[in-house]
């Protein structure tokens, strides 16, 4: 009898060690801290979306990240990653490859958007960019930007002599209210703020976006991160891809975090998320005619005008593709 309650406590010992050990390992693994990550963005706005939705549909956290977004400008985000104080920048553009020319070893690892979605927007009297010649047409983001790059570039796809026009650098929130008093002739507006001026009775003469590939948001890094985590590089990649896919599968759900986040109402937000799919970039491979517009754009600043840049030297695609791959994409 005693060897059998002796056998029997055995039994029972032995089976409750599992058990112990597999609730251990449960509960160790469920109480695994996911990944922190801080990634910079200048604002929230439209090319911000794949971020935004992101964090909020809770992509990331699929991924095991845990994402803080810290509002910064772009003029501090390259120092800011330089000294390690974040780890991604959410955008490709003028000034992330100027630092990466300068000497910061930075790389564009996945595209929001292949095009900026700005037009050229002007009052009833200007029935074409003809009528504009000789005016004053006014942008946001500096000579030698982005959005005066674009519009060099597509005045000249049209046929026009960007120096047949007066362009002048006017502050974002001051740029409608410069076009409605008179102050600028026309002016390069993006969503929503273009859907503003449609309201008030200007109209657009010329898409910018239709006509010059350049990137849009985006997420680049540093050399350092993309060679010695990998694996987290992807991940974020994945959950912005993602997100970008949920954004263009589902409008409904989107106009709801527009107009909650962007602060949008639902008309403008339907407008702007119409004009928005038309630019993206549906894989998010770093396409190489954007990066080379890019460039364009900082040689236009008397900057490395004499230097030769390859792809390779501001962009990596090598991760992009394999996440592109992995979702269902044909990439070359």
């Amino acid at each position: 009898m005693r060897k059998r309650i002796s056998a029997n406590l055995i039994i029972i010992v032995f089976f409750s060690g599992i058990l112990l050990l597999v609730v251990f390992h449960r509960t160790a693994f469920a109480q695994e801290l996911p990944t922190k990550i801080r990634i910079s963005n200048s604002g929230l706005s439209v090319t911000a979306l794949p971020l935004v939705a992101a964090r909020e549909w809770n992509f990331f956290r699929e991924q095991g990240l845990q994402a803080e977004i810290i509002m910064m400008n772009p003029a501090i985000s390259n120092p800011a990653i330089a000294a390690g104080e974040i780890d991604y920048v959410a955008g490709v553009g003028p000034g992330s490859v100027a630092a990466t020319l300068a000497g910061l070893p930075l790389r564009a690892v996945w595209f929001s958007s292949n095009r900026i979605s700005y037009f050229v927007t002007t009052s009833p009297q200007n029935k074409s960019l003809q009528d504009l010649k000789g005016k004053k047409i006014g942008i946001t983001g500096g000579i030698g930007g982005t959005n005066h790059v674009a519009l060099l570039v597509a005045l000249e796809k049209v046929g026009f002599n960007p120096k047949d026009f007066i362009i002048l650098t006017t502050p974002t929130p001051e740029l409608l209210r410069s076009l409605e008093s008179g102050f600028v002739d026309a002016a390069s507006l993006n969503p929503p703020t273009v859907f503003f001026a449609q309201r008030k009775g200007f109209h657009r003469v010329l898409d910018i976006g239709s006509l010059v590939e350049m990137p849009g948001g985006g997420l680049t890094t540093l050399i350092k991160t993309i060679t010695s985590k990998p694996d987290e590089v992807r991940k974020v990649i994945r959950a912005l891809q993602t997100a970008k896919d949920a954004i263009r599968k589902s409008k409904d759900k989107t106009l709801e975090l527009m107009v909650r986040t962007l602060k949008m109402d639902r008309d403008i937000a339907s407008s702007t998320y119409d004009v928005y799919l038309t630019s993206l970039s549906i894989d998010g491979v770093p396409a190489r005619e954007g990066m080379n517009n890019l460039v364009r754009s900082v040689k236009s600043q008397a900057r490395f005008a004499d230097r030769n840049v390859s792809f390779e030297e501001v962009a990596d695609d090598t991760l992009a593709k394999e996440v592109a791959k992995e979702l269902g994409y044909k990439v070359k």
